[in-house]
């Protein structure tokens, strides 16, 4: 498949079928995070995947969404700021990039081999925190659902290019 038809056929995915994802899908998709570039290559980030009932549970109790809870596998998606690294003119780390180029490779990967995943970040980080045993000086920032699709998710929206793209200037 050309990656445009992969961009195109992945959406995020808020049903899911009750079968569990297989150890070798779920490694599929872990390894294309991991393979995500990073600034310096530092790869300031760890994933917490969560499978058993009762943690996916208590994860999906710091959320709103109550099809959370369908999902057979939630993979935290934390940085570490301590490891990234920062631009010498103004400090500004890249981290959250970094952790979100690995979130956008992860679900590209799922989309390709047919698992569906959604994006969230509006979570009660300090509740995952606890949840997850996640130390003070890391931060979970994405909680990636993934499963096999009980849908076929929202057709997409997206601005015409004219209006997202700029040549040589703002102006």
């Amino acid at each position: 498949m050309k990656f445009i038809e992969l961009a195109k056929k992945r959406v995020s995915i808020r049903s899911y079928k009750p079968e569990p994802v297989s150890d070798e899908l779920l490694n599929e998709v872990l390894e294309a995070g991991r393979l995500a570039p990073t600034a310096c290559n530092l790869q300031p980030f760890q994933f917490i995947v969560v499978r058993e009932k009762k943690n996916l549970a208590a994860l999906a109790a710091c959320y709103p969404g109550e099809w959370l809870q369908e999902a057979p596998v939630v993979i935290a998606v934390c940085t570490q700021i301590s490891k990234a690294w920062k631009r010498k003119y103004d400090a500004r780390t890249l981290v959250d990039v970094d952790a979100a180029i690995a979130a956008d490779h992860m679900t590209l990967a799922a989309a390709d081999i047919g698992l569906g995943t959604c994006w969230v970040g509006a979570f009660d980080p300090k509740a995952v925190r606890k949840v997850l045993g996640v130390p003070r000086t890391v931060e979970p920032l994405i909680l990636l659902s993934l499963g096999h699709p009980n849908e076929n998710g929202r057709s997409k929206v997206r601005q015409p290019i004219e209006k997202l793209v700029r040549y040589e200037t703002w102006k």
